[in-house]
């Protein structure tokens, strides 16, 4: 059980632990107020040295075989496995993050470095014959997966433990040396991960940790030692580091304000069930969380009073309770930004069906009935608790309006009608669509991430390592027989 004491985050380079005099920074849980930690800053020196340590480690790395870093991969899963609670409930500590949310992230995380564990197996190229060209005809190739060599990995605070292990897993497994800069905010949690590696056996110099704020990033991603970026997080830090990285690989998991809509036929009481889980689990700070419901004008009354009595049924509270449905947002400046963006959304003319309050860093899960599109709770990402129901009249109207958006991550449709689900699905401009589902719905080892400003690449690990390797191909000239 993680008791109140104050732990220690520390960068890590060069196989060792940086416990000399450095900036300290407080680390406060978001729902209490207490310290549960300190952070201590790398300065530009530390940086830099992480940049030659995991420059200078990538050949190293890559000349492991591939069934030693699945071994790797797959112990350090075993280990996630045995520390779960553990590692659930400082989540849990140091986000406000409910403890049923942070058990299942752990989960998936367990999940993702088994993936990435077996992915490592699978690096597999291809023979091609040249006799498909006249001037191939005694030629041959093979292509081979190579590792890119340092992978930049800048992870966010929403789910910080799993979306580490969706980085430092794929580029461990590719044969990659890392550089890991965690979200400030969740700087414990990585560092408990970063000592499970450790300890599954992932070698000292594979893995390179510095913690601090823009700057550090930026000082990552400029620098020509860096192969690929791999970056989850907002819009305007995606463009500042596509602007530093120059020719770099950028891979870019961002945000979105996703639609779920609602139509005619579909089971109202199951949809509005759904939302009402998957539009609050982690107080909306998902990226895919429910955000945009567009509900057929003709079932809206019925939705509407259905959503509202499945979100009085969520308990809000303390969120290391298993019982707790909503804990908090990630700090108090979050939550008066929701508030302000829920006033916002009423003197433009929409209603508060339920929730509207804060205490602290929680804000109580919102329900708001046809806001305006021009409002900041539809147009942009509101990455907090709150849904907006929004009526139709057309299906066409709603494929409209959910493509009227500068984001494209994922979608959820509820309808029985399987040519209206396929129409509508190849009709939305996202990366993912989810049938019968909200869009707050993803499998660790399925291809996430969205078109627009939602991202660049896919995440999951196979798809993470086919942007972490490289092909390089093998020319075999034959003889020219007489």
């Amino acid at each position: 059980m993680i008791k109140t004491n104050v732990k220690k985050a520390h960068p890590y380079i060069n196989g060792e632990w940086i416990t000399s005099e450095r900036e300290i920074v407080l680390i406060k849980s978001p729902y209490s107020g207490e310290v549960i930690g300190e952070q201590v800053l790398a300065t530009q020196d530390d940086v830099e040295k992480a940049l030659a340590s995991a420059y200078e480690a990538k050949k190293q790395i890559a000349k492991i075989p591939s069934y030693e870093r699945a071994k790797i991969l797959k112990r350090a899963a075993m280990l996630l496995e045995q520390e779960k609670e553990r590692f659930a409930r400082l989540i849990s500590f140091e986000l406000g993050k409910p403890l049923k949310n942070t058990i299942d992230e752990v989960s998936r995380s367990i999940e993702t470095l088994e993936l990435s564990g077996e992915e490592a197996k699978r690096l597999m190229g291809e023979t091609l014959p040249g006799d498909a060209s006249e001037r191939g005809t005694k030629a041959i190739a093979a292509t081979f997966r190579v590792p890119v060599g340092v992978v930049a990995a800048v992870t966010p605070f929403n789910a910080p433990l799993n979306l580490v292990c969706h980085k430092v897993g794929p580029a461990f497994a590719a044969g990659n040396s890392v550089i890991l800069k965690p979200a400030p905010q969740t700087a414990l949690i990585a560092t408990e991960l970063l000592k499970l590696l450790l300890e599954a056996g992932l070698p000292e110099n594979a893995v390179n940790m510095v913690l601090g704020g823009v700057e550090i990033g930026q000082q990552i991603v400029k620098d020509d030692r860096i192969n690929v970026i791999s970056f989850t997080g907002g819009v305007v830090a995606a463009r500042n580091i596509c602007e530093l990285a120059k020719m770099k690989k950028v891979l870019l998991e961002l945000g979105g304000n996703a639609s779920t809509i609602v139509h005619e036929d579909a089971d109202v009481k199951r949809a509005a069930a759904m939302c009402a889980r998957t539009g609050f689990s982690n107080s909306g700070q998902s990226c895919i969380s429910v955000q945009r419901i567009y509900v057929h004008q003709s079932i809206v009354p019925a939705f509407t009073d259905l959503l509202k009595e499945e979100v009085l049924k969520l308990k809000i509270g303390d969120p290391l309770l298993p019982d707790t449905d909503v804990g908090c947002l990630v700090d108090t400046n979050a939550a008066k930004r929701v508030m302000d963006w829920i006033d916002e959304s009423v003197q433009l003319g929409a209603t508060v069906v339920c929730g509207g309050k804060q205490r602290g860093a929680t804000v109580e899960p919102t329900v708001l009935l046809n806001p305006p599109k021009h409002s900041k709770v539809v147009c942009q990402e509101v990455f907090g608790p709150i849904v907006s129901i929004i009526p139709y009249e057309t299906i066409e109207e709603a494929i409209a309006e959910t493509n009227d958006s500068s984001f494209g991550l994922q979608a959820g449709l509820f309808t029985n009608q399987m040519d209206l689900a396929y129409k509508v699905a190849h009709s939305l401009e996202v990366g993912g669509v989810v049938i019968n589902g909200t869009s707050n719905f993803r499998l660790d080892h399925w291809p996430y991430g969205g078109v627009k400003n939602s991202g660049i690449g896919r995440e999951g690990p196979r798809y993470a390592i086919e942007d972490m390797t490289e092909t390089k191909m093998i020319v075999l000239q034959l003889p020219v027989s007489e």
